[in-house]
């Protein structure tokens, strides 16, 4: 029992030590599978008591479920029915709204219908105006043509400047303010003149207007054809004022001044643009050169000026009426104050009747206020009494 069997750590282990050390190892394992089993019944009993807890918590889900499952299967009775009535409702709504959307799509096709046809008839008035404005145009151009045709020929051109000289003057003066081809006291015979108020002598008014200088003018490209051109206008309207001074300006038998009617604005502009010198000269000779509107202003100031002499003329014949209805006036004062005087003498003639009126009343008075009654010896005296007064 003493042998060694071995060393651990450099102590000799003994056979008796081995097998005390044996026998505490296998008294070691019996108590740890004593302890393991014991552990594993209880845990066995902990498991079967879960496993019973899980099994009646399992039980009661699946009441809570069933419980849930009816209550579920309730409300979706519930709400298939609901859902039948609002399906009924929401059907019976999509039909009125189909029948209303179906009235109101007619209603509108109708209207829209009409419109269309509305439409149409103002877009065939409308075709027939364009028609109607294409035909105007049409003819427009062949008059722009004919114009054209009347501007190449200098005396249809003279006959147009003449017809648009007249036309103004025509609109604007009075009948007998104005005459046309008039003879002049020196035989001379003008396109127009026009008589001015208070003055005896009358205004000239010429039409004719050199005009195939400015066309050349116009028609010219480069400056050395524009000079010529211009040369060309400058000497023809020179030598037309010229003309007119001499012709148509007759000292004491035609106003101091004549009017040069240019029958174009166009023409006019470019002659006060390019040619102003020869407009000065113009005026200096006392020659007005003027466009239709310049035309037309000067027939507004004669109208100005006829209309103020009519005013005075009348004015004068209000003032002469006025003077006679204040000689009447004074007439009437005169007879109104004799009149007066009438009234005033008669007023006093009847005042004295008045007087005489009243003492003959109050002289009636006493007579009546007499006693008649009285002694006979009273009488006379009272009699006598009424005598003296009226002695008095």
């Amino acid at each position: 029992m003493n042998d060694i069997l071995f060393r651990a750590f450099d102590h000799p282990v003994t056979v008796g030590e081995a097998a005390i050390g044996f026998g505490a190892a296998l008294l070691c394992l019996v108590l740890a599978l004593v302890i393991v089993a014991a552990r594993g019944g209880r845990a066995r009993a902990e498991a079967d008591a879960g496993a019973a807890e899980r099994s009646r918590e399992l039980d009661d889900k699946l009441a809570d479920l069933n419980r849930l499952q009816a209550e579920m299967t309730g409300r979706m009775q519930t709400m298939a029915e609901i859902f039948g009535a609002r399906q009924g409702d929401l059907v019976k709504n999509l039909s009125d709204r189909l029948d209303g959307l179906q009235h109101r799509v007619g209603q509108g096709l109708e209207s829209a219908n009409e419109k269309t046809g509305e439409q149409l008839g103002k877009l065939n008035e409308r075709l027939a105006v364009i028609d109607a404005a294409q035909k105007n145009l049409t003819t427009l151009t062949s008059e722009v043509v004919g114009l054209k045709d009347v501007l190449a020929n200098k005396q249809s051109r003279g006959a147009f400047g003449q017809a648009r000289m007249e036309a103004i003057v025509k609109d604007g003066l009075p009948g007998g303010a104005y005459e046309f081809q008039y003879t002049l006291p020196n035989g001379k015979r003008p396109d127009c003149i026009i008589r001015l108020p208070g003055d005896p002598r009358p205004l000239v008014v010429d039409a004719k207007f050199p005009l195939e200088g400015f066309t050349a003018f116009r028609d010219a490209t480069g400056e050395e054809a524009r000079k010529p051109a211009l040369a060309r206008v400058r000497g023809d309207v020179l030598h037309h004022v010229k003309d007119i001074a001499e012709k148509y300006l007759a000292g004491g038998e035609t106003q101091d001044m004549a009017l040069l009617f240019v029958p174009s604005e166009a023409v006019y502009a470019d002659l006060v643009e390019h040619l102003d010198d020869v407009v000065q000269r113009a005026h200096r000779a006392r020659v007005i050169i003027v466009s239709p509107s310049l035309l037309m202003m000067a027939i507004q100031v004669m109208q100005t000026i006829m209309r103020d002499h009519r005013m005075r003329e009348e004015a004068q014949v209000i003032q002469a009426e006025v003077g006679k209805l204040m000689d009447d006036v004074r007439r009437i004062l005169e007879r109104v104050g004799k009149l007066e005087t009438h009234f005033r003498q008669a007023n006093d003639d009847v005042a004295a009747i008045r007087t005489s009126a009243d003492k003959i009343a109050r002289r009636s008075d006493r007579i009546e206020q007499l006693d008649f009654e009285e002694s006979a010896g009273a009488a006379p005296a009272a009699i006598a009494r009424p005598g003296l007064r009226a002695a008095e």
